[in-house]
């Protein structure tokens, strides 16, 4: 692994360890505050939102001043954003501020400031992971890792959250902030400016890089049908009874981090083949999950897909990174990101649409649009780097 990599790695985790700790809390925090549902639901499209718009911006920035300005401004906004929000709840909790300004001030520090800083943290990891890395092996590795600990974020933050609010429901909150400095010290002390590797020259025109992003959205947006439509079962006691979801959802955290922290690395497969192999097991995971009789199966079901999506969507990114030079590792980042942060905007929305419609038509759509990218996965993207490098 690029020794720069590690303590960036250690921010990713640390940051969608602060996101999702801070999403446990919502829910209760909602009613606290008196808000409904819908409100409830815009916080987390204007995070989407405020997320995928800023990627590429970042990845531009990226290209012009190099990854540690673009870590360290993310960082901040990082500290900001969890530590306005806990000011905004303590204020909104002893009635200080009233509710509508409270809510206002939540979706900027929680949704937007924090929303905008965290695309700047993992923009930053992958393009690092292609600047600092030249072979087609080392790249695709690399860039699982970032993948890897992205997804043990997700997976352990609701269980720290968990945690913490058995001592009090504002204990996540206000270690929110304190984690996030961690993270920036982090960085600030290990990560110094990188000078770009050696690399072979790009061989491969960018709309040859098109078939992979399809691929790669097709993927991202089943996943993200996927794990809405379980909430959804779970909401209607639909095949999973009272307190399973947390198993089920556990299964697929688990899942994405063994494909990208496990598998990629000791399979050792080229993007391509990542690819290839990753979206027909997403598909069969699908078919399972739609027939799944019980919340048993559909962990097991979740379990495949997320092994199918993680080594899939490595392959993805990858081959991303490696369609362009380095002086645009930045601009592919965020765009990679960009695609992956739209599905699980418009996921959520679409899931609800089917869900309405038959309880099994999510899983049916999810494993449709694993089915197209398993279609563009083998769409040639042309050369990139020899084979040897691997």
């Amino acid at each position: 692994m690029p020794r720069p990599l590690p303590p960036v790695l250690i921010a990713v985790l640390l940051m969608y360890l602060v996101q999702q700790q801070l999403a446990s809390v919502l829910g209760p925090l909602a009613t606290g505050f008196g808000l409904p549902a819908s409100q409830l639901s815009l916080l987390f499209s204007v995070a989407a939102v405020a997320t995928a718009v800023a990627s590429p911006l970042w990845g531009l920035l990226l290209d012009a001043a190099g990854p540690r300005p673009v870590l360290i401004a993310g960082l901040v906004l990082c500290v900001a954003g969890p530590a306005g929000f806990a000011a905004t709840v303590t204020l909104g909790l002893d009635e200080t501020l009233g509710t509508d300004l409270a809510f206002v001030l939540i979706l900027l520090f929680r949704g937007v400031v924090f929303g905008v800083g965290i695309a700047a943290v993992l923009v930053a990891a992958l393009a690092l992971a292609g600047l600092t890395t030249a072979g087609v092996g080392d790249r695709t590795r690399a860039i699982g890792f970032v993948g890897a600990a992205q997804g043990l974020g997700v997976l352990v933050g609701p269980i720290v959250a968990g945690a913490l609010a058995a001592a009090s429901m504002t204990l996540p909150i206000y270690l929110a902030p304190v984690v996030a400095v961690v993270a920036a010290v982090v960085v600030l002390v290990l990560v110094k400016p990188v000078v770009p590797v050696a690399q072979e020259p790009v061989r491969v025109a960018p709309v040859e890089l098109l078939p992979a992003f399809g691929a790669g959205l097709f993927l991202s947006l089943s996943f993200a049908i996927a794990e809405v439509v379980v909430v959804f079962l779970a909401a209607d006691r639909e095949r999973i009874g009272s307190g399973e979801i947390e198993g089920v959802l556990l299964g697929a955290g688990l899942g994405l981090v063994l494909a990208q922290g496990l598998l990629v690395p000791l399979l050792r497969w080229t993007p391509d083949r990542l690819l290839k192999v990753g979206a027909p097991v997403a598909v069969a995971g699908y078919a399972l999950l739609a027939v799944a009789p019980s919340a048993g199966v559909i962990t097991v079901a979740l379990l495949v897909v997320a092994l199918g999506v993680g080594l899939g969507i490595t392959g993805f990114a990858a081959t991303a990174s490696l369609g362009v030079g380095w002086r645009r590792q930045g601009l592919v980042a965020g765009l990679v990101t960009l695609t992956s942060g739209v599905t699980f905007l418009v996921g959520p929305m679409l899931t609800g649409l089917l869900f309405e419609v038959a309880p099994d038509a999510p899983a049916l759509v999810a494993g449709a649009s694993a089915l197209v990218a398993t279609g563009l996965a083998f769409v040639p993207t042309g050369p990139r780097v020899p084979h040897s490098a691997v």
